[in-house]
């Protein structure tokens, strides 16, 4: 369940009714189951995924609204990472990461966003709401139901959403961030504006989705669709059949499809989210600052790394920091460059010990 202290925190920000409404159907009840340019990755994510060994026993839980399947490693008492997946990804992106942070100490936990893999609603009733609050919520519901005060909070694309905006709306549950991309909390009004046409193509998939043609296509052709989105985010990753198909297995959840075509919806102002949410989404609309310690890493070969090595969004921070640019790396910058990722972690982790800010 949602603990009382984050429920009473969650009031005094003015989303009292979204935390409630978390709290109403929370159980937890566990079952086993600017740019500081960095040298070129050597660490190219060239496993093949047939011949490598689970990275983490499968587990599940009840927190909030799911049933949340996630991945386990390391030491029970250990300082504890979340690492969070993208679209269209799944939680295989960090088989590599996993294993590094476990043998450096973490308690690592890597769950399955709502609507992939084993991760399922409680309720066949629930809205499937994939507004971006909401994912935020499942996470903190995630770290009640397993008892986790605080943690470092490391994402890619959806990923890095969700930890940016818990460490804007609780950052007393954020020991450090990892953020690829950077800051990417959604604003409505200014998501209206038009983008460098050259951006635009590259979400393709986002106008393709707003359409009922959309809708269909990724319900039928879920697999060659994601595997044509897989090569063009990730130019230079060459990526092999096993690896793609065991990641694609989560997207035979139920719900994937409902949660995929609500998002992008959203993001466009083309759908409504539930408005027991409205409080936190004001809030999100604001763009707040991170005042977290951050690292960010940008992939130079992912076609949404806003230019300028990290300046974009450099203002967003406001706590100890530091940015990196991954040469040669596309869009899944923890399975295309995992050691890369896992220093960031361990970096971040060593921001407040160390005492220091770096702002390169």
């Amino acid at each position: 369940m949602i603990s009382r202290r984050t429920f009473g925190k969650t009031v005094g920000r003015g989303a009292a009714v979204a935390s409630a409404a978390v709290l109403s159907s929370a159980c937890s009840t566990a079952m086993s189951g600017d740019n500081n340019q960095a040298p070129q990755a050597t660490d190219r994510g060239k496993e093949q995924s047939a011949k490598k060994p689970p990275f983490g026993s499968l587990r599940q839980v009840r927190a909030g609204v799911l049933n949340v399947g996630y991945v386990e490693a390391g030491p029970a008492h250990g300082p504890v990472v979340i690492l969070l997946h993208g679209w269209p990804y799944d939680i295989h992106s960090y088989v590599a990461v996993t294993p590094l942070l476990a043998d450096k100490g973490y308690r690592v936990i890597v769950p399955y966003l709502r609507g992939h893999g084993t991760t399922r609603f409680l309720s066949s009733k629930t809205f499937r709401n994939a507004q971006q609050s909401v994912f935020a919520l499942d996470i903190i519901a995630l770290m009640d139901a397993l008892r986790i005060d605080k943690a470092i909070l490391a994402g890619y694309d959806w990923g890095s959403r969700t930890a940016d905006i818990i460490a804007t709306l609780w950052p007393e549950r954020v020991k450090g961030l990892v953020s690829v991309t950077g800051y990417l909390i959604t604003n409505l009004e200014a998501n209206k504006e038009p983008l460098p046409p050259k951006l635009e193509w590259a979400w393709w998939y986002q106008f393709y989705f707003a359409t009922e043609r959309g809708r269909l296509g990724l319900e039928r052709n879920r697999r060659e669709l994601t595997k044509l989105i897989w090569k063009f985010n990730s130019p230079t990753w060459n990526f092999d059949d096993a690896t793609f198909d065991r990641t694609a297995a989560a997207f035979s959840n139920p719900d994937y499809v409902s949660i995929v075509i609500h998002n992008y919806r959203w993001r466009l102002s083309l759908t409504k989210g539930d408005p027991r949410y409205d409080g936190l989404e004001r809030q999100l609309a604001k763009s707040p600052v991170i005042t977290v310690p951050t690292v960010t890493l940008d992939g130079e070969a992912d076609p949404f790394t806003p230019a300028g090595g990290g300046s974009s969004y450099r203002d967003k921070f406001t706590g100890q920091y530091s940015h990196r640019t991954l040469k040669g790396i596309g869009h899944n910058v923890p399975q295309e460059a995992p050691e890369a990722f896992a220093r960031a972690v361990v970096e971040v982790d060593g921001f407040r010990a160390a005492g220091r800010l770096s702002s390169t």
